[in-house]
C-alpha cells in the first residue's frame, strides 16, 4: 500500500519524480523520500516524515540533481511512520538504494542471518533487510546489481515491488515484481525509462507501458530496451501496452476535494460505463464476455463472488440482481476469508473479482485460489492492465476513470452499473427474465444519469442536514432489500472519513440487538425509498421515533409518510427498486463528504487508510 516512482534518461529526474509522488499520494502518505545519483556519481537521499510536501520543504536548496533516481511515498506496515523507515533505505556500504512496496514475511529470519555476517540496521523496517540482502550478495558472491538482486528474491518469501539504484553504476535500475503492482513506461527521448506503482504518476510523459507479471526482474538501461528475466534467470518477452488515461481526470477541475469531484463525476461515468453496451434505440444491452464466454456464464451453476469493502456491498447488490433476473445461486464472500477457509469450488462455478484497483491483494489470491481450482475467472475492475484484470478468464471493465480519492464513490456506482448490466443480459441469454421487464429496466437505466444530476442538484441542503451530524459520536445506517447494501455504504463513507463509528443493518435486523442503543442522541439514517418493503422499514421508523432516535432519511420524491416522522429527508427521484442503490447512495457519499469537511478533515486522505491495498 505504498507508491513507488523512478526515471533514469536524460532529464533531470527530480521534478519528474516529485510529481509522480504527489499522484501516488493515494497509495500512502506517512512519509516520503527520494534518493538520486547526480552527474558526479554521488547518491543524495532525502526522507521526512508526512506529506510529499514536507519532502520538498526539507529538499529545498539541497543538492536534487541527477538524471537518474527512485522515490516513494509509505503507508505503514512494519515500523511507525518516521524519517528513520521511510524508504528509500540504503543499504550499509551507501552504494544501494532500495523502494519497496510489499511485505516480506520471513524478514526477520533474514535479519538475524545478516546480523550475523555483521550487518547492522537502523529501522525497523523489512525493507532495509532486503536492501543489506542485495548488499551481502553483491559482496559474498561478486555479482552485478541484476544477479544480486535475482539472488536475493530467491531467498525471500512475502510480496514485493521493488527498484534499486548503486551509485557505481549511474546508468541502471533494476525493479522486479511479486504480488504488488509495478509498471515500466518507455519513455520517446533515447532510451529514457518511468517506473511507478501504476500508470498514473507516469501518464503525462509516456502512455507506453509494460506490466511486469510474478517474480520477473527488470534492467533498465539508458539507452537499451527493457531486459526481463524471471527468477530462474529466462528471458521473458513483454508486449507494450499503450495506455489510454485522460489527463483532466487527475486534476481537481475546480472542485476543493478529489472526492467532492467523483461524486459529482458519476452522471458522466455511468454514461461511459453503458456506453456500447446500453443500446436504447434497440432495447438491448451487448456485452463481449457473453459473446465469447456465453456456453460457461449462461450454464453456470452458482457464482461466487469475492471482494472487499466498498466493492463487497457493490457484490452484495450484485447477489440480488442475479439472483432476481438469472435466477442462479450467488454467494458474496470476503476475499480475505474466503482464501483462508478451504471453500468448496464446484466445475461449473463462476468466481467474480470486484477490485477498483485490480490490485487488492486478498482479493487477487482468492481469485487464484479459484483458477486453481478451475474455476471461469471473471473480473470487474477500473484500471486496465491490472494483476487482476491480466489473471482473468473474461470480465467487464467499470470505465470511470482513475479514482484519487480513498473513499470510493463513483467506483462503487460503476461496479453496481456493471453488475446491472451483466445481470440484465444473463437473465435475457437464460429467458429467465420476461421481455417486458429486460426492456423497461434498459430504458430506466437510460435515465438514471439525468437522475443523479438531479440528486446533485440538492447538494446544498443535504451540506446543511449533514452539519446535524457533525457532533455524532455514534450513527446508525438502516435499509432493506436493495438498499441494505447502500446503508451498509453509507456507514461506511462516514467511518472513513469523518472518523464517527457506524453501522449499517438491514432495517429489521435492528431488533435484534442494535435498538438497545438508541436514544435521542443516536442518529439513525434510513434508506427508504418507496420499493419492496417499504411498509415494513416504515413500521422500522416508526420505532426509533417511539425511542426519541433522531432519524434522517431518503425517501423517493414526494413521499409523505416517512416526511411526517423524520427529523429531515432527503429526495430522490423515482426510479425501479433494482436500480434505486444508484440513487440512494448519493446523498449518503455527500452526507460524509460534508461531515468531514465541517470537522475540518482531510476528505481525500484519511488518516490510516490507503487507495490501493495491496498488503493483507
Amino acid at each position: 500500500m505504498c507508491g513507488i516512482v523512478g526515471y533514469i534518461g536524460k532529464r533531470e529526474a527530480y521534478p519528474i519524480l516529485i510529481e509522480g509522488l504527489k499522484r501516488l499520494e493515494y497509495r500512502g502518505y506517512d512519509s516520503a523520500g527520494i534518493a538520486l545519483v547526480n552527474d558526479e556519481g554521488c547518491m543524495n537521499i532525502y526522507k521526512e516524515k508526512g506529506k510529499v510536501s514536507n519532502l520538498e520543504a526539507i529538499t529545498a536548496g539541497k543538492d536534487v540533481s541527477g538524471k537518474i533516481g527512485i522515490a516513494h511515498t509509505r503507508w505503514a506496515t512494519h515500523g511507525e511512520p518516521s524519517a528513520v523507515n521511510a524508504h528509500p533505505h540504503v543499504s550499509q556500504n551507501g552504494r544501494l538504494a532500495l523502494v519497496h512496496n510489499g511485505i516480506i514475511e520471513n524478514y526477520a529470519s533474514l535479519k538475524e542471518y545478516l546480523k550475523g555476517k555483521g550487518y547492522t540496521f537502523k529501522s525497523s523496517t523489512d525493507t532495509e533487510v532486503l536492501v543489506q540482502l542485495i548488499e551481502f550478495m553483491q559482496d559474498e558472491y561478486g555479482k552485478d546489481l541484476e544477479g544480486a538482486v535475482v539472488m536475493a528474491l530467491r531467498r525471500v518469501v512475502g510480496a514485493y515491488a521493488i527498484a534499486v539504484i548503486d551509485n557505481e553504476y549511474p546508468d541502471k535500475i533494476v525493479v522486479a515484481k511479486k504480488s504488488s503492482p509495478l509498471v515500466i513506461g518507455i519513455g520517446e527521448n533515447n532510451g529514457e525509462f518511468f517506473i511507478a506503482s501504476d500508470a498514473l504518476p507516469i501518464v503525462s510523459y509516456t502512455k507506453q507501458m509494460v506490466y511486469l507479471n510474478d517474480n520477473e526482474v527488470a534492467l533498465l538501461k539508458i539507452g537499451r530496451n527493457v531486459e526481463i528475466r524471471n527468477l530462474d534467470n529466462k528471458e521473458i518477452c513483454h508486449d507494450v501496452k499503450e495506455v489510454d488515461i485522460n489527463l483532466e481526470s487527475l486534476e481537481k477541475g475546480g472542485f476543493d476535494h478529489f472526492m467532492l469531484k467523483e461524486i459529482y463525476d458519476q452522471p458522466h461515468c455511468i454514461a461511459d460505463c453503458m456506453r456500447g453496451r446500453l443500446l436504447l434505440k434497440e432495447k438491448r444491452i451487448v456485452l463481449s464476455t457473453l459473446n465469447l464466454y456465453r456456453k460457461e456464464l449462461v450454464g453456470a451453476q452458482r457464482f461466487i463472488i469475492v471482494a472487499c469493502g466498498t466493492s463487497w456491498h457493490a457484490g452484495l447488490i450484485g447477489k440480488q440482481l442475479i439472483e432476481q433476473w438469472a435466477g442462479v445461486p450467488v454467494e458474496v464472500e470476503y476475499a480475505s476469508e474466503f482464501r483462508y477457509r478451504n471453500p468448496v469450488i464446484m466445475p461449473g462455478d463462476v468466481v467474480i473479482a470486484i477490485s477498483q484497483s485490480g490490485e487488492t491483494a486478498d482479493t487477487l489470491a482468492a481469485f487464484q485460489l479459484a483458477k486453481e481450482n478451475n474455476a471461469l475467472c471473471f473480473g470487474i475492475v477500473n484500471a486496465v492492465g491490472s494483476s487482476i484484470a491480466r489473471a482473468s478468464d473474461t470480465g467487464i471493465y467499470i470505465h470511470v476513470g482513475p479514482e484519487i480519492g480513498v473513499a470510493s464513490t463513483k467506483a462503487f456506482t460503476g461496479q453496481v452499473t456493471v453488475l446491472t448490466l451483466f445481470a440484465l443480459a444473463l437473465g435475457h441469454a437464460k429467458g429467465a427474465i420476461s421481455q417486458d421487464e429486460y426492456e423497461k429496466t434498459i430504458e430506466e437505466l437510460g435515465n438514471i444519469p439525468d437522475k443523479i444530476r438531479k440528486v446533485l442538484d440538492g447538494n446544498d441542503r443535504i451540506k446543511d442536514i449533514a452539519r446535524t451530524l457533525t457532533y455524532a459520536g455514534n450513527a446508525l445506517y438502516m435499509g432493506r432489500g436493495f438498499n441494505y447494501p447502500v446503508a451498509l455504504e453509507g456507514a461506511l463513507k462516514l467511518k472513513e472519513i469523518s472518523y464517527i463509528h457506524a453501522e449499517g443493518y438491514p432495517a429489521a435486523e435492528m431488533k435484534h440487538g442494535p435498538i438497545a442503543l438508541i436514544d435521542e442522541d443516536m442518529p439513525v439514517v434510513f434508506v427508504a425509498t418507496h420499493h419492496q418493503l417499504y411498509k415494513k422499514i416504515l413500521s422500522n421508523i416508526e420505532e426509533v421515533k417511539a425511542r426519541n432516535g433522531r432519524i434522517l432519511a431518503i425517501v423517493t420524491e414526494g413521499d409523505k409518510a416517512v416526511n411526517n416522522i423524520a427529523e429531515a429527508t432527503i429526495e430522490v427521484p423515482p426510479t425501479l427498486a433494482p436500480l434505486a442503490p444508484l440513487l440512494s447512495v448519493i446523498p449518503l457519499q455527500l452526507i460524509a463528504y460534508h461531515v468531514a469537511v465541517e470537522k475540518g478533515l482531510n476528505v481525500d486522505q484519511p488518516r490510516n487508510l490507503a487507495k490501493s491495498v495491496t498488503v493483507e
